[in-house]
């Protein structure tokens, strides 16, 4: 797996072969059930938005559904792939490929493709971009499958979509094409146009219990004592809890995390200014993943403080929030020094 988090265990959270993949999706029995009730009553939305934590099975949940739309053999009224037709078995990426062989079901995801087949000279950096909008969607979504059922656009890490690829995309949700169907996955939805939200239906996938985690990581092969003491920590993401699962990554996680932790309770601001200065040096894919593991962390104590009735634990929501909120800066470029600085400051004011 990438130090960073966007490796194929972290990106793609359903790379895996398994007949009528939404049968697979764990604790997340709201979602799940309210995509089998509009199957079930052929009422599939044109576009959903897949709001979650990272590593929650909003991915797999995604396959699940496209399986469904282009099942060969499913029947009016039900609501289930039947996994096992040539239409299920090619709507899911194959282990070590990043995207499906079926042709109705396409993935967009930052840097994915290279510049070449999208029509670019340079890689996309920083965020999906209008070129991949142009090739992969607005090309072909006024045309029918080309299999006869559904066609499928899943857009991995939506909030990626650059603010000219956001805005082409916009017709197509608003009047999309006979048996076409998109699936925006993202864990920061505030980050998304309004005008993207407003058309697309919201599904939330929530934080999955650490008994689910730990039976997830042991299904990895990882030992059931690790699991159980890595699961608490991974703040209900599998992404998460196979990062704190790896010894090398755990051990500068705990490093990052602890002396985050050091610069909050210091006397005075030094050891966080600091901090700051020098996690500016780490590559910006590096130093979110430490972000996350922080906001991990707190997460973690902020259930600690609220077992035990501590009023504390309000500060840790605060806490997280900030978290993120630096997160989100440093993805769209902010300073990575600056912006660790102020919420390390704004941190010791809660």
């Amino acid at each position: 797996m990438e130090p960073d988090g966007r490796g194929p265990s972290a990106r793609h959270e359903a790379r895996v072969e398994v007949a009528g993949l939404l049968t697979s999706v764990r604790a997340q029995q709201p979602a799940v059930e309210t995509l089998r009730r509009s199957v079930a009553a052929g009422r599939v939305h044109h576009a959903y938005l897949f709001d979650g934590p990272e590593g929650v099975g909003k991915e797999l949940a995604a396959w699940g559904l496209a399986q469904v739309l282009v099942c060969e053999r499913r029947a009016p009224g039900e609501s289930e792939a039947c996994g096992t037709c040539s239409s299920c078995q090619r709507a899911v990426p194959r282990a070590q490929e990043p995207t499906p062989r079926h042709p109705d079901v396409v993935v967009l995801e930052r840097g994915l493709y290279e510049p070449a087949t999208i029509g670019r000279r340079t890689p996309e950096i920083q965020d999906i971009s209008i070129d991949q909008v142009r090739t992969l969607v607005l090309a072909h979504a006024a045309f029918p499958p080309r299999e006869g059922r559904a066609k499928v656009f899943i857009v991995r890490r939506a909030e990626e979509l650059g603010v000219p690829a956001a805005n082409a995309l916009l017709k197509t949700l608003e009047e999309p094409g006979a048996h076409t169907h998109f699936m925006l996955l993202t864990s920061a939805p505030d980050a998304l146009l309004p005008t993207i939200r407003s058309r697309t239906q919201r599904v939330r996938f929530g934080s999955l219990p650490d008994d689910i985690l730990a039976s997830l990581l042991t299904a990895q092969g990882i030992d059931a004592a690790k699991a159980a003491e890595v699961a608490p920590f991974a703040a209900g993401s599998m992404t998460q809890a196979l990062l704190l699962s790896d010894p090398e990554v755990n051990e500068q996680r705990r490093s990052f995390v602890s002396s985050a932790l050091a610069a909050l309770s210091a006397r005075d601001l030094g050891p966080a200014l600091d901090f700051a200065e020098a996690a500016k040096k780490l590559a910006k894919p590096a130093l979110v993943a430490q972000l996350d593991a922080l906001a991990a962390a707190i997460v973690a104590e902020g259930r600690v403080r609220a077992r035990a009735a501590d009023d504390r634990a309000d500060s840790a929501c605060a806490r997280y929030t900030l978290a993120r909120i630096a997160i989100r800066d440093i993805e769209g470029n902010a300073s990575p020094q600056l912006a660790i600085e102020a919420m390390l400051i704004r941190m010791r004011g809660v």
